[in-house]
């Protein structure tokens, strides 16, 4: 089964993330890197609100992360995703607390998974071991690559990015 995940939902659930937090998508798409990797599922998450001409989606690994054009939102690119997929939407979760993006997931039989419970999950991998970073060891597993913290401060327009 592979994910598609309301990533402004999903923040706020998790403990050490904030949405106030600047780099709270780098955050999020490290965790959810890490657990693609350890559980071997594909991840699709989405953010709603990006800068104006930096819209686009990029790959990280097996986490897909879109960045929604500000006047659209993140359920709305989620519901298009889920009619894109047609009956293999049965294949797919979708995690969100929002009642309605919950409903559409139910509507094409995918499986829904709360913000909460994903968060839950998120810090659980196979074996029962937390995965939130917890040394050099999982620090180095989780890093970004120049060119990636590059495209980071990019997007944001933090000076700095080469």
């Amino acid at each position: 089964m592979s994910y598609l995940i309301d990533g402004h939902n999903l923040i706020p659930k998790i403990p050490g993330l904030s949405l106030q937090a600047i780099d709270d998508e780098v955050q999020l798409i490290k965790r959810l890197k890490v657990f693609s990797r350890q559980h071997r599922k594909r991840v699709d998450v989405y953010f709603d609100n990006a800068p104006a001409g930096q819209s686009h989606t990029r790959k990280f690994g097996s986490v897909t992360a879109h960045f929604v054009r500000q006047g659209r939102t993140a359920d709305e690119a989620i519901y298009t995703r889920l009619r894109d997929l047609g009956r293999s939407a049965r294949n797919w979760a979708v995690v969100s607390s929002d009642r309605e993006v919950q409903a559409a997931a139910r509507d094409a039989h995918a499986q829904v998974i709360s913000s909460e419970v994903f968060a839950q999950e998120l810090e659980q991998p196979a074996g029962g071991k937390r995965i939130a970073p917890s040394g050099p060891e999982s620090d180095a597993n989780l890093a970004l690559s120049q060119e990636e913290v590059n495209d980071w401060l990019r997007l944001f327009g933090a000076d700095g990015a080469e």
